[in-house]
């Protein structure tokens, strides 16, 4: 049985979407949907082995390959930025799982992979940033612009 790792190097969020899993899902497999909350151009190929490139802020790429696709209850693909030494492209693993529930979806986020407590508090930040924006985004409100647009990043 593999070693857990210390939950300093894993980045968990959960949260609740007032949306049914299916329109979770399409708003992290559609590229036309992804940019409602995330990023200024993305290319999603949503199968095992497809490509995950989204320019998050119109600044750098986020670049991987999906692992899993279960539609609408689950996706795992490898994530990292281009041109990162600490993070290169594909050298963590996003998994995330969406539980239907009365009141919509929970979506359970987890990243593994990070190379040291500092990159995790980074993208913690960044995906409880962006996931809040998804939430927005799937009770069909407007979340307006990123201000994070043009933020390059520590990594």
């Amino acid at each position: 049985m593999p070693e857990a790792l210390p939950d300093s190097l894993v980045v968990r969020r959960e949260t609740h979407v007032a949306a049914p899993p299916a329109a979770v899902f399409a708003l992290l497999t559609d590229p036309e949907k992804i940019l409602r909350w995330m990023g200024t151009e993305a290319e999603i190929d949503p199968r095992p082995g497809g490509l995950y490139l989204v320019n998050v802020t119109g600044a750098r790429f986020a670049r991987g390959a999906f692992r899993e696709v279960v539609p609408v209850h689950r996706l795992a693909y490898s994530f990292g930025w281009d041109g990162s030494e600490s993070v290169p492209a594909g050298s963590s693993l996003i998994e995330i799982d969406l539980i239907e529930q009365s009141t919509g979806t929970l979506l359970r986020f987890t990243q593994t992979g990070l190379p040291d407590e500092a990159q995790c508090a980074a993208h913690r930040d960044g995906w409880t940033h962006y996931l809040g924006r998804l939430v927005e985004v799937a009770s069909g409100r407007d979340p307006g612009p990123d201000p994070w647009r043009g933020r390059v990043g520590p990594n």
